[in-house]
C-alpha cells in the first residue's frame, strides 16, 4: 500500500509551466502567436496569465512528453520559457491580487491515461 501512495506523492506529479514573449507586429506574427496558443490549450494546457500556461502532469516522464510537444511547436520567432515543477512546489505558490492574496487551487478531477 505504500508503494501506491508514493507513487501519487506531490513530490512526483509535475507541472509544466511554459512562458512566452511572441511578437505580433504583423498579420503573420499574429497568425503564429494564436496558432501556438492553440497548440497549448489542444494539448491540456490552461492560462495562467496571458503568456504563461500551464499542465499538470502525473508523472516526470508525461511532463517531458509534453515538454517535446512544446519544443516541436515552437515559432520562429519569440523567446519561450519551459519549467517543470513538482505539485508540492507549485502548491506553496501565492498570488497576490490586489489588496487580497490567494493559493492556487489544483484541478479537482483526475486524470486518467
Amino acid at each position: 500500500m505504500s508503494e501506491y501512495r508514493s507513487r501519487y506523492s506531490a513530490y512526483r506529479s509535475m507541472w509544466v509551466m511554459v512562458f512566452f514573449d511572441l511578437p505580433t507586429d504583423t498579420a503573420a506574427d499574429r497568425k503564429r502567436a494564436a496558432s501556438f496558443r492553440k497548440t497549448l490549450l489542444q494539448d491540456g494546457f490552461e492560462m495562467f496569465q496571458f503568456s504563461i500556461y500551464i499542465r499538470h502532469c502525473a508523472s516526470r516522464e508525461n511532463a517531458d512528453t509534453h515538454c517535446r510537444r512544446v519544443r516541436s511547436a515552437i515559432p520562429e520567432k519569440g523567446k519561450i520559457g519551459l519549467m517543470t515543477i513538482t505539485d508540492k512546489q507549485f502548491s506553496s505558490m501565492e498570488i497576490i491580487c490586489g489588496q487580497g492574496r490567494e493559493f492556487y487551487q489544483p484541478p479537482l478531477q483526475l486524470e486518467l491515461f
